[in-house]
């Protein structure tokens, strides 16, 4: 091993890269120091892009104002090679079971993913045909490590307990560590094929959902069924042990050998076949997530307990694709025994990139590490590109779009006026969000008092299911009025429940409503982002984290008494987020939002 300090005495700049299975994306350290990060579906408009983060580099690069000559390192977040032998030795272990698939995947592989390392020069010659490849030590972390490193280098802890659970990596599905100083140590870990993530994405699958992007869904119908089948998911899919390891009855999924998640056996099992994409979600349906939730609580639970009663440290880190279950966190935070956790905005592959950079610098090169307490260093997930006033008004006058121009004085209370006259707002300001939340730079917001605006923004903004939940964004110092057992929720990753004194009483008719049939009750004084279980998803704003989404929120609780707004992703739904001025035009233009607030301009339907 080598130290930082007796060989450099310049700025260190190391590049991070995850690609070519799904969320890729790239990121620039100078030092510890995040100079930016960004997902390749940003740039491309390919939701869940898997290809080389070409896009993502080029901007990591001009936010840094360097270029690929004066990177130091450049890390990919895993070991191809290992995942290669992953798919060999399970195509070996259940032939001639999955021969279709097998062949299928083979010419991906042998063209484009096995020999990574050529892949990779490849893509970074042609973002610079001048950069000299002979010079640069390009390394490889592994996919578990890259989630750990992740996590733990930037929170705010000195050391904690690290657990990564996702769908798989090379091999690990659930890897448990420890983060001390600068220092990461692995202790025990489960492999494919037994994983939570492949679990509860196969219920995704059979809920007829999509993988590795719906899962979320899921998330979000579970409160109007109830958890009838969760015994029946112990008894037969899963052996869950005191300790927390766990395995799967291989018998009821089909991932190991096929192109799906589940087949004939598990559709037997729950006496129903999988729901088509285009079908109508029942009782049923809903009762089968409520139960995959239940059952992923109490998963995540009993390991988390077991860790906290093994190494005793008061510290979580949470990292991989299941810790973005926020209701599933929560139950972590409030029952695990642990006293704080802390889980990586960008939870799945995409954060690999940023995991894959620290590697480097504290692993790699053994460079010393401080924690931040209480603050993390991801600078609220605002890692992304932003445009200046003179550049947006120039895209604005090519658009022939008419639009006002704010002052400094109003800006923040015009904008608030809106929200709270019913207006639906685009909000587009400061610099894009790393992760799958928008946090208050790429949002639409809107007023969570308005007891339709629910409906008005799934069915005429975001054109998605109606069921699915929003957000709110809360002033910090107000989140224990509305929220029960809130703490501090910056990246929209934990769950609350809606206070006592906010929620309003249902009458017997009311409560005797089952399923789809209570989306349009009124359960508290701010109905909109009240889910049917009384719970939220909530985002706490903090003045110096985040001043400008404060401001505006202040500015909203001047006018109204309410400290907070709705706070949804700017896109619809199946598109990634909006990176650029004609992308936020653009989807303005072809939703019923009222409103585009793009830097200091104004412009109205």
């Amino acid at each position: 091993m080598r130290h930082l300090s007796t060989l450099y005495s310049k700025r260190m700049y190391i590049l991070g890269i995850s690609a070519f299975f799904h969320d890729s994306a790239a990121c620039l350290l100078k030092d510890d120091q995040i100079v930016a990060a960004a997902q390749e579906e940003r740039f491309s408009r390919i939701k869940n892009d898997e290809g080389f983060p070409a896009c993502a580099i080029r901007y990591c690069l001009q936010a840094g104002n360097i270029g690929l000559n004066e990177i130091d390192h450049i890390v990919f977040y895993e070991k191809s090679f290992l995942k290669f032998e992953r798919l060999v030795e399970t195509y070996l272990a259940f032939a001639p079971k999955g021969f279709f698939s097998f062949i299928k995947s083979m010419p991906v592989w042998l063209k484009k993913k096995l020999f990574l390392k050529k892949t990779i020069l490849q893509g970074l010659k042609s973002i610079d045909e001048s950069w000299n490849s002979s010079s640069l030590n390009l390394l490889f972390s592994t996919h578990h490590l890259s989630h750990a490193a992740s996590v733990f280098y930037p929170s705010p802890f000195e050391s904690a307990v690290i657990l990564t659970l996702d769908g798989v990596g090379e091999w690990i599905t659930t890897s448990v560590s420890t983060g001390n100083g600068n220092k990461i140590k692995f202790h025990k870990e489960i492999k494919f094929p037994h994983s939570i993530g492949l679990l509860y994405s196969s219920f995704t699958y059979y809920l007829g959902f999509k993988v590795n992007c719906d899962e979320y869904k899921v998330m979000g119908l579970a409160p109007y069924g109830k958890p009838i089948f969760a015994e029946l998911i112990f008894e037969e899919l899963i052996d869950l042990k005191p300790d927390g390891s766990f395995r799967l009855n291989l018998k009821y999924f089909t991932y190991c050998t096929g192109l799906t998640m589940t087949g004939a056996a598990l559709e037997k099992l729950f006496g129903a076949p999988r729901r088509k994409p285009t079908d109508q979600i029942t009782q049923f349906h809903m009762d089968i997530a409520s139960s995959i939730q239940t059952a992923t609580e109490q998963i995540m639970l009993k390991i988390t307990r077991a860790l906290y009663l093994e190494f005793r440290l008061e510290n979580l880190c949470l990292a991989g694709g299941v810790a973005l279950n926020c209701v599933a966190n929560s139950k972590v935070l409030q029952q695990s025994g642990f006293k704080d956790i802390w889980v990586q905005p960008a939870a799945g592959d995409a954060g690999g990139a940023l995991g894959a950079a620290y590697t480097v610098y504290h692993d790699y090169l053994e460079s010393s590490r401080k924690s931040t307490f209480p603050s993390d260093k991801m600078q609220n997930a605002l890692l992304g590109p932003s445009f200046e006033d003179y550049e947006i008004k120039t895209e604005l006058l090519k658009q022939e779009t008419v639009f006002e121009e704010l002052t400094k004085d109003n800006y923040y209370s015009a904008v608030a006026d809106e929200i709270a006259r019913g207006k639906v707002v685009g909000y587009f300001r400061g610099r894009m969000e790393f992760g799958p939340r928008a946090l208050g730079s790429r949002s639409i917001l809107a007023d969570p008092r308005n007891p339709h605006m629910q409906a008005i923004l799934n069915q005429k903004i975001k054109f998605r299911e109606s069921f699915r939940p929003f957000a709110p964004a809360i002033l910090e110092e107000h989140a224990s009025f509305y929220f029960e057992k809130v703490g501090n929720s910056p990246y929209m990753l934990l769950v609350a429940d809606i206070a006592k004194g906010v929620r309003l009483p249902l009458n017997n008719e009311e409560n005797a409503l089952c399923g789809f049939d209570r989306l349009n009750q009124v359960r508290s004084n701010i109905p909109a982002v009240t889910h049917v279980d009384y719970s939220a998803r909530v985002q706490t704003v903090h003045s110096e984290n985040h001043p400008d989404f404060y401001n505006l929120i202040t500015a909203f609780f001047n006018l109204t008494g309410c400290p907070l707004v709705i706070n949804t992703s700017f896109n619809r739904m199946d598109e990634p987020i909006v990176n650029t001025v004609t992308e936020a035009l653009t989807c303005f233009l072809h939703t019923n939002m009222d409103i585009l607030v793009i830097g200091s301009f104004l412009i109205r339907k």
